[in-house]
């Protein structure tokens, strides 16, 4: 297994910009004692939080990633293991063992710690609810040195509070969760193309029948081809002749820091777009491929971030209510494409009704999008606070793991339980993310 790059104290968008007064790392033998330091503090993993919700502008990080250890494994799938270690070693670990994830997000460089405090999501939701589902139990370390064993009957309250807190109840230690069992490391994919939102919803109607489902969008799209893309759809299989080992490392890398706007702009993303769709075949396409290629594509090509260059970008990450002919999410497709920004990636898919158990946990029912901007300033922040508005009107919300800029009212209209798990916080921890949406509370 390839080691991760983790660029500590910078967030996967690489905006907003923060100075950290410094980095203490976390080892299993050396608890740190919190209640000594200075200035307030925040957990770091791998850093792939798009926004600010993983920089502590000010404070000092507690890197985790030494926590590394899978701690046991039993006859049922049951896994404890450290906060620190990544899910692409867990996976290393289980998949020969006829296991895998519950619920794995768009990259495998996540800990899990991280997937707890994000409360992570996937492509099975509409089945399997949020990673938080299945955490049975875990530990937290207090700022006042206190150790506490959560889980749904122990210590409940601050188990839902952990659970999408965001590192902000304190530092996890280590945690247990249940494991699925599937018959091998393949996975039967099943592609359609689909000419535009109204195709796209007839085929999501199937998700039921179906083990794991997304789609690209092209979100530079209008008219009567609005919203089209491709339609993935998965399952487990037994195959072991697929191809690349899972725990191969990207097939390539990006080098540096691209010249903003040079690579990603509306003329080579309207290019690529259209290319990407019509190379597509108009019929189902039938393959079976490693698991990697199907949950992790994007995990092929080592820093890819840095094509954004070096103002950053943020993903946009909603998730509102089912609405006739699409509903805000029309509305919010309608207001992309005809701005002059530069959505680069879009990603649209239905959320089920499994009710995850955290205080801010982002899933819940209805139809979820996620688009990339490059930040070229003031223009994609109006942007995006036009966004908001769609999204508030619709009674939705939006991922505070994928968010540099929400507003606080904004914030409190999605989470309506978040006085409930501010008692919660701990006194010396905190985030950037937690200071902009409490400002003016």
């Amino acid at each position: 297994m390839a080691p991760v790059s983790v660029e500590v104290g910078r967030s996967w968008g690489h905006y907003p910009a923060a100075r950290h007064s410094r980095v203490i790392p976390v080892r299993r033998d050396e608890t740190p004692v919190l209640a000594d330091l200075p200035e307030h503090v925040l957990p770091f993993g791998c850093g792939r939080s798009y926004g600010d919700s993983c920089l502590n502008d000010g404070g000092a990080l507690l890197l985790t990633t030494e926590l590394d250890r899978v701690i046991s494994l039993d006859d049922d799938g049951l896994l404890r293991c450290e906060a620190g270690i990544t899910l692409a070693r867990i996976l290393e670990v289980v998949v020969p063992r006829g296991w895998f994830l519950p619920v794995v997000p768009g990259t495998r460089w996540v800990t899990v710690g991280g997937a707890i405090a994000n409360d992570i999501h996937g492509k099975n939701h509409h089945r399997a609810g949020s990673f938080g589902v299945h955490v049975t139990r875990f530990e937290v370390l207090r700022s006042s040195g206190e150790r506490v064993v959560c889980s749904r009957e122990a210590n409940a309250t601050l188990f839902a509070a952990t659970i999408g807190g965001l590192g902000l109840t304190g530092l996890i230690l280590w945690a247990e969760l249940r494991l699925q069992r599937v018959p091998g490391p393949g996975i039967a994919e099943e592609r359609i193309r689909f000419g535009g939102l109204g195709e796209f919803l007839s085929l999501a109607s199937e998700d039921a029948a179906h083990e794991h489902t997304v789609a690209w969008v092209d979100c530079l799209t209008r008219g009567r081809q609005l919203g089209r893309g491709v339609y993935f759809r998965g399952a487990h299989v037994a195959t072991r002749d697929i191809g690349r080992a899972p725990t191969a490392g990207p097939v390539i890398s990006v080098p540096f820091e691209a010249p903003t706007g040079l690579l990603l702009n509306r003329v080579t993303l309207g290019a690529f777009n259209a290319l990407k769709y019509r190379r597509e075949l108009v019929g189902p396409v039938r393959a079976v491929v490693p698991y990697e290629s199907f949950f992790f594509p994007l995990d092929a090509i080592g820093r890819w971030n840095r094509l954004y260059g070096p103002s950053g970008f943020v993903q946009y990450q909603c998730v509102v209510p089912d609405g006739q002919s699409g509903g805000a999410v029309r509305a919010i497709l309608e207001r992309v494409s005809s701005s002059r920004e530069t959505p680069t990636l879009g990603v649209l898919k239905r959320f089920g009704a499994v009710a995850s158990p955290g205080l801010l946990s982002f899933p819940r029912p209805g139809l979820t999008l996620a688009m990339d901007f490059p930040v070229r300033g003031t223009s994609t922040l109006r942007l995006l606070d036009d966004l908001d508005r769609e999204v508030r009107g619709a009674g939705g919300a939006v991922y505070p793991a994928k968010d540099a800029r929400m507003s606080g009212d904004s914030f409190r209209s999605y989470f309506p339980a978040w006085k409930t798990f501010a008692t919660h916080v701990d006194p010396r921890f905190s985030s950037s993310f937690w200071r902009r949406v409490n400002d003016a509370a």
